[in-house]
């Protein structure tokens, strides 16, 4: 199967074919003869059940398909690499990026999530932080909002949400927010909390799931995702981001604070935290899974988002108060959007712009002029 960066071994087998029937001499302007086609679709129909066919008119119109010998390869993948993630296949319920592992962690915490002094005094601190910087990044694609609920029309996806602790000031904005989480216990909680507050209770849906559980039925359904806090506890990242991409509308936005990894998040964030003070829970971190901005950004970017901001953040264990900063060698916050690219184009071997070329080039030559004949 053919993917974004490289080809299979299936792939580089049918470039073989190609080549061998049509390399026959040195010249610019090689041709693929219909003897060639023909074993060529013979060994695509045995290898590969839905392998991309090069456009139809290619061979009607002219019986042959031309290359530039020195061209082919390189352009193929290229233009592979540039649209990789429209390919991206829809994660299945049979895979999960959740850590079994942690799930006792937070399940033995799920009632204390909003104890505004307790365990997760950090993240109540935080939301002074992350909801003026969600707000105000998806207001940048409002053209108008309403007072007193400037999210109102836009639809949030909040990964990992716990017992709603970030969920429920979105809703008060005005977004219509789905919070899902692997634990049963902290959608009860947060549901629980929810309740106190009837027009939260119109505004915020709580699921118990995972992400990949819900890809097929909410494909781009979504405005904005949020994996806050999320990103350090998943055991496969890269499945994790391609989910949240594929959930996205095209422009959406993807929201994720975390942590870094580097040796002061080590010392800090789990030795300080959670070994001497006691401020995060022990256990609650595993410093590899860390990741670097630089890391992230790679994923992301090969995943069809566009990075539009990464800033440190900074917490003061005297204060207990969060603040911005560049420095990204601890905590940082990121913001990305997904490419509005609609177009989902088939690999060709004869590319746009190149047919009238390659047929005025290789029209004086008398050899080709007896093909076209035929």
């Amino acid at each position: 199967m053919w993917r974004g960066r490289k080809l299979s071994s299936s792939g580089n087998r049918f470039l073989g074919v190609l080549r061998s029937s049509c390399w026959g001499t040195q010249a610019e302007g090689a041709c693929l003869t219909s003897s060639a086609v023909h074993k060529a679709s013979l060994y695509v129909k045995n290898q590969f059940s839905w392998t991309p066919q090069s456009k139809p008119w290619v061979f009607s119109d002219y019986r042959i398909m031309w290359f530039k010998s020195y061209k082919m390869t390189s352009a193929c993948l290229n233009r592979m690499k540039i649209y990789r993630y429209p390919w991206t296949r829809l994660y299945s319920t049979s895979q999960s990026t959740v850590d079994s592992s942690e799930i006792k962690t937070f399940l033995a915490l799920a009632h204390r999530w909003w104890d505004e002094q307790g365990v997760y005094a950090l993240l109540h601190s935080m939301n002074d932080l992350r909801v003026p910087f969600i707000r105000d990044n998806l207001l940048k694609t409002v053209a108008q909002h309403q007072p007193g609920k400037p999210l109102s029309g836009i639809k949030i996806l909040d990964v990992g949400c716990g017992g709603g602790l970030l969920t429920e000031p979105l809703g008060r904005l005005g977004a219509s927010v789905i919070g899902i989480d692997p634990v049963a216990e902290n959608i009860k909680t947060a549901q629980h909390h929810k309740s106190f507050d009837p027009v939260l209770d119109k505004r915020i849906e709580y699921r118990a799931c995972t992400l990949e559980e819900i890809v097929e039925e909410t494909a781009e359904t979504f405005d904005a995702v949020i994996a806050s806090e999320v990103v350090e506890h998943v055991i496969d990242l890269e499945t994790f981001i391609q989910c949240c991409c594929q959930v996205l509308k095209p422009g959406g936005s993807l929201f994720i604070t975390t942590i870094n990894k580097t040796q002061l998040s080590y010392a800090l964030g789990i030795v300080f935290s959670e070994q001497i003070t006691g401020i995060v829970p022990k256990g609650t971190h595993t410093w590899e899974k860390f990741v670097s901005p630089e890391k992230l950004e790679s994923i992301l970017e090969s995943n069809g988002l566009s990075v539009q901001t990464v800033t440190g953040m900074l917490y003061n264990p005297f204060s207990g108060y969060w603040h911005w900063s560049e420095n990204t060698s601890l905590n940082y916050a990121a913001h990305a959007v997904k490419s509005t690219e609609q177009e989902h184009p088939v690999p060709e071997f004869v590319f746009k712009g190149e047919t009238e070329e390659l047929r005025h080039k290789d029209s004086t030559n008398p050899g080709v002029q007896e093909e076209l004949k035929k």
